[in-house]
């Protein structure tokens, strides 16, 4: 794990050492990032904020911490550019980058990172990432979902073993028959996860945070039991415990001393 800005990091590991590379960037919002972590305390009834909660006890969300950082970036193509640059020189000969990203800035990422790669061919999978939580405006269609770019360094060449994914019900089980419908389909290229619940137990407060079911899809599918991947826009540290839960090894970078922190206790580090 290293705290600090990732490019330099990055020109000091070993090149061709990562099956798998996983970033999810800042998004380029305009905007501050802003998380809060709260707690539930008791509240009598009809005081500000408070609500009905187990047993017909009274409570109220208390703030307890904030986790927040700038997303806006004058030049943000230079400023991942080098570091996509890196990122290809570091996998391995059979890796693969997964990019994640959001609809400001996905179209131009992609082309981005074709450049990088050398070829739109290196593209194997726009992979959609739905969920369906949070608000929802009136003056546009609800955004709810994120774009993973998956690149290839070989096109021809890497690894990928889908039989490896977790296993998705049939809509219509009867029609696929018994021994089907008892095995599940692999999942498409449409990804429906929800977020990570607020109240949840694998919330770490990190504003950034993806759910720990789309890393561990993307890290038992893509890489081996020998693997070790990389994640330099760590931030809650997602990548680093789907890779230690199933026996990979793993190295996280992140310029924010709270995500290093959020990293080392979520990884009992």
């Amino acid at each position: 794990m290293y705290h600090g800005d990732n490019l330099p990091i990055l020109r000091q590991l070993p090149r061709e050492s990562f099956d798998l590379i996983y970033i999810d960037p800042p998004f380029n919002t305009g905007r501050e990032q802003v998380r809060l972590t709260t707690a539930a305390v008791p509240a009598p009834r009809g005081a500000k904020g408070s609500y009905a909660g187990f047993g017909g006890r009274y409570a109220r969300r208390e703030v307890r911490g904030r986790a927040s950082y700038a997303d806006s970036f004058a030049d943000y193509l230079g400023f991942l550019r080098p570091r996509l640059q890196w990122a290809r020189r570091l996998l391995s000969p059979r890796g693969s980058l997964f990019f994640h990203i959001d609809w400001r800035e996905a179209a131009a990422c992609r082309l981005l990172l074709e450049k990088v790669f050398g070829g739109r061919e290196h593209l194997l999978n726009e992979i959609i990432w739905a969920y369906d939580f949070g608000a929802r405006p009136k003056r546009a269609w609800p955004r709810k979902h994120d774009t993973i770019y998956w690149f290839a360094k070989d096109p021809k060449d890497y690894i990928c073993h889908l039989e490896r994914s977790d296993r998705l019900p049939y809509l219509a089980p009867k029609l696929a028959g018994e021994a089907k419908a008892r095995r599940g389909k692999t999942p498409t290229d449409v990804w429906w996860n929800t977020i990570v619940p607020t109240a949840g137990r694998e919330k770490t407060g990190y504003p950034t945070q993806k759910p720990l079911a789309v890393l561990e899809r993307i890290v038992k599918v893509h890489s081996e039991p020998d693997s070790t991947v990389l994640d330099f826009f760590a931030g809650s540290g997602t990548a680093g415990e789907a890779a230690a839960k199933h026996g990979r090894r793993y190295v996280l970078i992140d310029s924010s001393a709270r995500a290093v922190q959020v990293m080392r206790r979520r990884l009992g580090l």
